[in-house]
């Protein structure tokens, strides 16, 4: 008889064990760990007369807690012709110069919640580069990205928001901010991206 309650016992542990695990499984498959991203970036630059740049970028943010992400993004907003003029003794000249943006940022994203809809907030701190260049695309990005150092790079803040939607892991995501570079005081820029995100 003691045997027999033995196995019971064991066949119940196993029943009970089994419960738990169907129970947790999908809870843990159903958390994300992260996010990312690629986005389209567009930036209307005040200081430049309101010039509207358009680019690409990118996202990845880690969950550090339900509500809460640290996040780090980048984007290359790609060449604008600006114009400059230079007025010297007796003569005023025009020059058309190829201005372009890059940025990086990183900073916290509170949300809502896990669920397929969600708002958030985010502010972030980085630094935003301005380069000059008649190269292309790839080449620009790549002269940009040399320059960091050694270029007209400024320090940013964005505070911003916005909302996402999911379906599974696949979801889209709209941001909208301010994008402030600080060269001679604070330069306030409307910055919005908009691209798809997938959670893994």
């Amino acid at each position: 008889m003691i045997g027999g309650d033995s196995t019971i016992m064991k066949k119940i542990a196993l029943l009970a064990m089994l419960a738990l695990i169907s129970m947790v499984a999908p809870a843990a498959f159903a958390q994300n760990h992260g996010e990312a991203g690629v986005f389209a970036d567009y930036t209307r630059l005040k200081a430049a007369g309101n010039i509207n740049f358009f680019g690409v970028g990118g996202r990845v943010s880690f969950n550090v807690h339900e509500y809460a992400q640290l996040e780090a993004e980048g984007a290359y907003d790609f060449e604008r012709n600006t114009t400059t003029t230079f007025t010297g003794p007796g003569a005023t000249t025009l020059v058309r110069t190829g201005l372009r943006l890059t940025n990086f940022m990183f900073g916290p994203k509170l949300q809502t919640g896990a669920g397929p809809l969600r708002a958030f907030v985010t502010a972030k701190g980085g630094l935003l580069n301005f380069s000059v260049s008649g190269a292309n695309a790839p080449a620009g990005f790549t002269a940009a990205v040399g320059q960091i150092t050694t270029g007209d790079t400024n320090g940013v803040f964005y505070p911003g928001g916005g909302v996402e939607a999911y379906i599974g892991p696949i979801g889209i995501r709209l941001d909208v901010g301010d994008e402030i570079y600080f060269d001679n005081g604070a330069n306030h820029n409307l910055k919005i991206t908009l691209g798809p995100h997938i959670r893994f």
